[in-house]
C-alpha cells in the first residue's frame, strides 16, 4: 500500500505554507474572506468546479449541492474552495453545446492548474459537462470523484408517462400531421420535464453519468440516483468525504482510467441502450488518459453486448426513476456477469465489480438478463463504406427493424434551411424509400457538430402514417432520439468527405448487418467530382470559432483539439509561484 502523502507534498502547501511575502500574501487574501488559519492548516485543499447557472434546468439544484459538498468536505478534514465553471445548457446554447465542450475541458484543466488545490469534486451531468469536466480534470492529473446531477423525475400528462425528448419528437412528429390539438400540445409541453435534473430517459446525459460510473469516476452507484432524491444530497456530501481521502492516498485518474476501465465503461454503455453521443465523448475521454480507443474497437464490444436496460428511448416503457428503483446501474453491471474486467478500480480505490454479487435486482424487465435483452446486440453499430470511409454510427435498437438492409435514392440538403423546406412541404416529391441527406452540419461544417441528424419526418411522408425513414448527415442527434438515423459520417462533407460528392437520385445502400454504408455511384465518377469539388469558405475569421474550426478533429477521433490529447505534447508544468 502506498504511503499516504503528508501535508508539506500537497500541491496547495506551495502556496500556503512557505514563509515568504508571496504565501503570506495568500494567507492574508484568504483571512480576506472570514477564514482562520485553522480552516486550511494540515488540510487539503478541494475545488467544488460547479457548472450551475440560471441557464441551466438540468443543474438548478447544484447551486444547493454545493454547499452538501463542502459539508463532506469539512467532515473528512478538508477545506472547500467552489469555482464556477461553464454550465453549457443543452436546452439554450446555441448553435450547439459542442462546439463548447473542448472550452469547458480547457476551463476545468486550467482551474485546477491554476488554483491552490489538491484535488476536485466535479459537479456535472448534462450531455456535454460529463465528457468536458472529465477530460478537463484527466489532464490535469490530480485526484478527482465525479458528482452526477442525476436524472430529473418522470412527465407526466393526461395520465401519460412522458420521457424528455424522446415524447417530444414523437408529439412533434404528432402536432405536425395534426393527429393531437394545439391544448394537448401545450399539457405536453408543460409535463414533459417537472423536476430539476438532466432527462430521464437514456439520452445522453444518463448515458454520459453511466459511462462515468463504469469507468469507475463516482461512488458506487450514484449515476442511477433521481436528482430531487434525498439520496442525492447523501451522495453529495459523500462525494465531498470520499475526494479528501483520495488526496492522502493519491489516487490520480491515470491509476483509475485504464485500458480495462474504458472497455467496462463501453459495454455499459452498449449495455444501457446507450445515446450516439456517447462514441465521440467516449473516444475523447479515453485518449485524454493515454487509452487509444478506437471505433472498430466500440463495434466489436457492441456485436457481443445486448441491450439490457429497458428504457426509452431503444425500450418502450420505462424511464430513469423507474432503473433506480428496479437497482440501478449496479444491477445492471450484475447482469453482465464476467464481460466485466474485474482488474478496473473506482474512485474507491476498490475494484468496480467488488460487491456486485450482493446486489439485488428488484425488476428484470427494466433491467433484463442476459438471456431476454432488449436488443440481441448493443447499443450502437459502427459502419463503413465509400460514404463513410472513416466511420459512421446508427442505433439499430431504436429504430424500425426494416432498415435493418435499405437501398433507395438520396434526397441530398445542403443546410438545415434547405432541409427544412423539403420536410415542410406536404406534397414534395419522394417515397419510403428515399434516404435523406444533410450536410455540412458536423464539427466544422455546424459549426459545432449539431443535434441537427435526427431530421424530423416530412409531412410528406407523415400524413402516409409512416413515422420513419433512412436518414444520413454528418451531424449528431440527441441521445433522446429514435428512428434510422446515420449520424458522425467521416470525415464530414466540409472538409470533402465523401458525403460531399454525393447527389440527389444517387442510390445509398445500407446494411446494419454488414456494418456498411455506400453510395452506388463509380469510382470513376466520384473522383471526377472530387475533382470539381470547391471548399466552402470558413465559418470563423477570430476568437474561439477561429480556434475551434482550426484544431478540432472528426467524429472518429472524438473532436478534441489536435493540440489537447495526450500525444500532442509533453506534460504541462506547475505553475511559477513567484
Amino acid at each position: 500500500m502506498t504511503a499516504r502523502k503528508t501535508y508539506e507534498q500537497l500541491r496547495s502547501a506551495r502556496w500556503m505554507l512557505p514563509d515568504d511575502q508571496r504565501s503570506f500574501g495568500h494567507r492574508s487574501r484568504t483571512m480576506q474572506m472570514g477564514y482562520a488559519p485553522e480552516d486550511w492548516q494540515g488540510k487539503p485543499i478541494i475545488a467544488v468546479i460547479n457548472t450551475w447557472s440560471d441557464a441551466q434546468p438540468c443543474h438548478m439544484h447544484f447551486r444547493e449541492r454545493a454547499e452538501w459538498v463542502k459539508r463532506g468536505i469539512l467532515q473528512s478534514g478538508g477545506f472547500p474552495m467552489e469555482l464556477p465553471a461553464l454550465s453549457l445548457s443543452e436546452n439554450f446554447v446555441k448553435p450547439t453545446t459542442m462546439l463548447y465542450r473542448n472550452m469547458l475541458a480547457m476551463e476545468t484543466e486550467e482551474l485546477l492548474r491554476s488554483h491552490p488545490v489538491d484535488g476536485a469534486v466535479l459537479m456535472g451531468g448534462c450531455d456535454k459537462t460529463t465528457p468536458g469536466l472529465v477530460m478537463g480534470a484527466t489532464s490535469m492529473g490530480i485526484p478527482f470523484i465525479y458528482l452526477p446531477a442525476g436524472p430529473m423525475l418522470r412527465g407526466n400528462y393526461a395520465g401519460k408517462t412522458l420521457g424528455s425528448g424522446t415524447d417530444g419528437f414523437k408529439y412533434w412528429d404528432e402536432r405536425r400531421a395534426g393527429t393531437i390539438t394545439q391544448e394537448e400540445w401545450q399539457g405536453i409541453e408543460g409535463g414533459i420535464a417537472r423536476s430539476y435534473g438532466h432527462c430521464m430517459t437514456m439520452g445522453t446525459a444518463s448515458t454520459m453519468t453511466a459511462i462515468a460510473e463504469a469507468m469507475g469516476l463516482t461512488l458506487p452507484g450514484a449515476s442511477s440516483i433521481p436528482a430531487a432524491d434525498a439520496n442525492h444530497q447523501r451522495m453529495s456530501a459523500a462525494c465531498g468525504r470520499r475526494i479528501v481521502d483520495m488526496v492522502w492516498e493519491d489516487l490520480t485518474p491515470d491509476q483509475i482510467i485504464t485500458p480495462g476501465a474504458v472497455d467496462n465503461a463501453v459495454t455499459v454503455a452498449m449495455a444501457t441502450g446507450c445515446s450516439t453521443n456517447a462514441i465521440i465523448h467516449l473516444i475523447a475521454m479515453a485518449r485524454r488518459a493515454g487509452v487509444p480507443l478506437e471505433l472498430d474497437e466500440l463495434d466489436r464490444i457492441g456485436r457481443t453486448t445486448p441491450v439490457l436496460a429497458n428504457i426509452r428511448p431503444s425500450g418502450s416503457t420505462y424511464l430513469m426513476e423507474d432503473f433506480f428503483y428496479a437497482g440501478g446501474l449496479r444491477a445492471l453491471m450484475k447482469q453482465l456477469g464476467d464481460k466485466l474486467d474485474p482488474t478496473a478500480i473506482t474512485v474507491t480505490g476498490r475494484p468496480l465489480v467488488e460487491g456486485l454479487d450482493q446486489v439485488k435486482i428488484y425488476n428484470d424487465d427494466v433491467i433484463r438478463p442476459l438471456s431476454n435483452p432488449v436488443y440481441h446486440e448493443g447499443s450502437l453499430a459502427v459502419l463503413k463504406g465509400n460514404l463513410c470511409p472513416d466511420g459512421a454510427v446508427i442505433k439499430p435498437a431504436a429504430c424500425d427493424p426494416k432498415f435493418q438492409r435499405h437501398c433507395g435514392p438520396a434526397l441530398v440538403a445542403d443546410s438545415y434551411a434547405e432541409m427544412k423546406k423539403i420536410i415542410d412541404d406536404p406534397d414534395y416529391p419522394l417515397t419510403p424509400d428515399t434516404v435523406l441527406v444533410l450536410r455540412n452540419a458536423g464539427p466544422q461544417g455546424g459549426p459545432g457538430m449539431p443535434e441537427w441528424g435526427m431530421i424530423p419526418m416530412p409531412k410528406a411522408l407523415l400524413k402516409l402514417g409512416l413515422r420513419d425513414m433512412v436518414r444520413i448527415s454528418d451531424a449528431r442527434m440527441s441521445g433522446t432520439s429514435f428512428g434510422a438515423c446515420v449520424l458522425h459520417v467521416a470525415p464530414e462533407s466540409y472538409v470533402g468527405g465523401p458525403l460531399a460528392l454525393l447527389r440527389t437520385g444517387d442510390m445509398v445502400e445500407l446494411d446494419i448487418p454488414a456494418r456498411s454504408l455506400n453510395m452506388l455511384v463509380s469510382e470513376e465518377e466520384i473522383r471526377a467530382r472530387r475533382a470539381a469539388w470547391v471548399a466552402p469558405t470558413r465559418h470563423y475569421e477570430r476568437g474561439y470559432g477561429f480556434m475551434f474550426s482550426s484544431h478540432i478533429e472528426q467524429a472518429d477521433k472524438g473532436c478534441d483539439f489536435d493540440f489537447l490529447t495526450t500525444e500532442f505534447g509533453g506534460k504541462t508544468p506547475e505553475p511559477a509561484i513567484n
